[in-house]
């Protein structure tokens, strides 16, 4: 009788995360025959069938569900067992610290504290428009540590061999043409925007966009997404020209825009630090936090009116603060 291997847990712990079976065999570089073969091996040894085909994908049974469940606390234990041997045998030989992030005010500030913080060889970066592509390039292991905003779909995603934790819930601030005449008010209400163009990413690069619609429905419109821009100058140019577009709270005003903030905080979005279990920062995730901390308090002079919010809503920095008390 065949035994399990290693790549029989990945199979179906593939086959969970992505609700398909060819969806999985791509992640894993199998042809679908080859996956389903994996997968009979599987339901042949543990005795029983582990995913229910449904018209909404490949769902675990309770059998499946208790298999995955135990396939990643095993695949998770080889990890931690692959990184602790290759630390040993390459102890005192520290490598390069791999980092990426979404597009953020702060990375800069955080580079620089895991320079001090983190032994290295250097420290290299990779920013990408989107967390769900950043997501793909921490599981890989193509980087080590990331700076990501939570997203629709992340907990659904395969985070093997990741210590994910919120850093700070972050609102959305909006950002108007100087000549608009709501610059005139401390805040804008969501809902005087429901006439305007409004400056954005792309869709794919989008990864609250169910929050961003639900806020404005939520006001009585859906917003009329006229630019689809992803690059930060070039939607300031618009925004000038007489768009809006929602802005991080540490942007400055300037060069024809405004930003302000928008009334209760109707769009809140968390950002996430992401820790591979291996590499130089392996162990490190509480001093990588910390770093994060700083590197975020940093900015928040960049804009009066957010460093005013962030005293008044302690509640949405919680963890920084703790990390930043602890004296990490």
């Amino acid at each position: 009788m065949p035994e399990l291997e290693l790549r029989h847990l990945r199979a179906v712990c593939a086959i969970a995360e992505e609700g398909s079976l060819t969806k999985a065999a791509s992640r894993l570089g199998l042809t679908q025959p080859a996956m389903s073969a994996q997968l009979r091996t599987v339901e042949r040894i543990v005795g029983g069938r582990l995913f229910d085909r449904t018209p909404g994908g490949s769902l675990p049974t309770d059998l499946g569900k208790q298999v995955v469940g135990t396939a990643r606390l095993v695949l998770d234990e080889v990890d931690q067992l692959v990184s602790l041997a290759r630390a040993r045998t390459s102890a005192g030989r520290a490598g390069p610290l791999l980092v990426g992030g979404v597009p953020t005010l702060f990375f800069g500030h955080f580079v620089e504290e895991l320079r001090r913080v983190i032994p290295c060889s250097e420290v290299r970066t990779e920013i990408m428009p989107g967390a769900s592509d950043l997501l793909e390039l921490l599981v890989s292991g193509q980087v080590q540590l990331g700076v990501l905003d939570r997203f629709e779909g992340l907990e659904r995603r395969e985070l093997r061999g990741l210590e994910l934790r919120r850093l700070v819930s972050e609102p959305q601030f909006v950002a108007l043409p100087e000549t608009d005449p709501l610059v005139a008010q401390e805040d804008v209400d969501l809902a005087q925007l429901a006439d305007r163009d409004w400056v954005a990413p792309p869709d794919e690069f989008v990864g609250n966009r169910l929050q961003m619609l639900t806020a404005c429905a939520a006001v009585g419109f859906t917003p009329r997404f006229t630019h689809h821009v992803n690059e930060a100058s070039t939607a300031r140019g618009l925004v000038a020209g007489g768009a809006v577009s929602f802005a991080l709270p540490q942007s400055r005003s300037g060069d024809g825009i405004v930003i302000r903030p928008l009334r209760g905080a109707p769009l809140m979005v968390d950002l996430m630090l992401a820790t591979r279990r291996e590499g130089p920062a392996a162990g490190r995730a509480h001093e990588v936090f910390a770093a994060a901390a700083r590197a975020y308090c940093s900015v928040l002079p960049r804009n009066p009116v957010y460093a005013k919010w962030w005293e008044e809503h302690p509640e949405a920095h919680r963890e920084i603060d703790a990390a930043l008390l602890a004296g990490g």
